[in-house]
């Protein structure tokens, strides 16, 4: 009788013991999406391509330990040409991307939970390069001309440049299609051919053609610049998560900072991201040279890094819906929030 009994008390004990371990097993897979092993709050940031000086900021942050600082445990997810930013954020893969604010609006207008709380690129990158011998020297002397660009969205900003000087690309020049490659201007089968500012242009530099020899039309000069890589985040993981949204954007203005104060060691923690031989040092340091003049302009302060300019941001909604990237005008009042940079700003 006393050994059945011993055997139902150590069958019970057993038993609670097992419970007790599944309910505590329960219990850290709930909280397992707000904190990770020691405290960290986790955070994926979704880029919107490969790793590059493009992103440098943000690897800066990173490497140098100021996520974890503001008690964040930060993921780097690279893009790709298969990877659509708002997607992951909207789906939850991410809780915050990086894209222009031509691609984030029609994903909102889509529905998509998303809102952008940062814009770390002030100015467009975008510009037309031209050979001087080719007699380009202002936008009307496309005329005639072939002048390319990437397309799939990326053209919108010279649609209204086009605009701008009465232009009709379907008859006064020949708008093409234009490769990621060089090869196209390099060969003369583009008069014009599309550059950002911090990768196509030093192409064309480091193919062996000197910048005397070229003219540009710069999209910020003739006043129909877009926006470009801002932050974004799910709107839904946002209401909750303000805080940790502004620890976040915080922690990456901190980062380009630095980033943009010391390159060399900034390319030096993008290079250790990049898939071998995919680039070089010497065209990461180039572009993050000049990534550094978007993030920071002449003039701009750089205590404002991340802050929304209204009027840039309105004057892209319009060129947006103009060329029907989206349907309706943009509700701005959605579109964007000054709350997440106000709290970074305020501390």
């Amino acid at each position: 009788m006393n050994r059945k009994m011993n055997k139902t008390y150590r069958s019970l004990f057993v038993a609670l013991l097992v419970l007790v371990t599944i309910l505590a097993g329960c219990g850290s897979s709930e909280t397992s999406g707000t904190s990770s092993e020691g405290g960290l709050t986790p955070v994926t940031l979704q880029l919107k391509w490969v790793p590059q000086a493009q992103f440098a900021g943000y690897f800066v942050a990173l490497e140098k330990g100021y996520y974890e600082e503001e008690g964040l445990d930060v993921t780097i997810a690279p893009g790709g040409p298969d990877i659509v930013p708002e997607q992951q954020v909207a789906n939850g893969a991410a809780q915050i991307g990086v894209d222009w604010v031509a691609s984030l609006l029609p994903h909102q207008e889509q529905g998509m939970p998303l809102v952008q709380i940062a814009q770390i690129y002030q100015n467009s990158g975008l510009q037309l390069v031209s050979m001087k011998d080719s007699g380009i020297e202002t936008p009307e002397d496309l005329a005639g001309k072939n002048v390319g660009n990437w397309m799939g969205g990326n053209e919108f900003e010279l649609l209204a440049l086009f605009d701008k000087y009465g232009l009709d690309p379907n008859s006064d020049f020949n708008f093409v299609k234009q490769a990621f490659t060089m090869d196209q201007f390099l060969t003369g089968e583009l008069d014009a051919a599309s550059v950002m500012t911090y990768n196509e242009y030093h192409v064309v530099l480091e193919s062996g053609v000197p910048a005397s020899d070229l003219n540009i039309i710069d999209m910020n000069e003739e006043g129909v610049a877009m926006l470009e890589d801002n932050l974004f985040a799910n709107s839904e993981w946002l209401e909750d998560n303000k805080e940790v949204a502004a620890k976040f954007v915080k922690a990456s203005i901190k980062g380009w900072k630095d980033a943009i104060e010391n390159p060399e060691e900034a390319v030096d923690f993008v290079m250790a991201q990049v898939e071998e031989g995919s680039t070089t040092r010497e065209h990461q340091l180039v572009m993050m040279e000049e990534v550094a003049k978007l993030v920071v302009p002449e003039g701009f302060d750089p205590a404002n890094i991340g802050i929304i300019d209204a009027d840039m941001f309105q004057q892209t909604a319009d060129i947006a819906h103009q060329y029907g990237v989206i349907k309706e005008p943009a509700d701005i009042t959605k579109a964007y929030t000054d709350e997440i940079m106000d709290m970074v700003l305020a501390e």
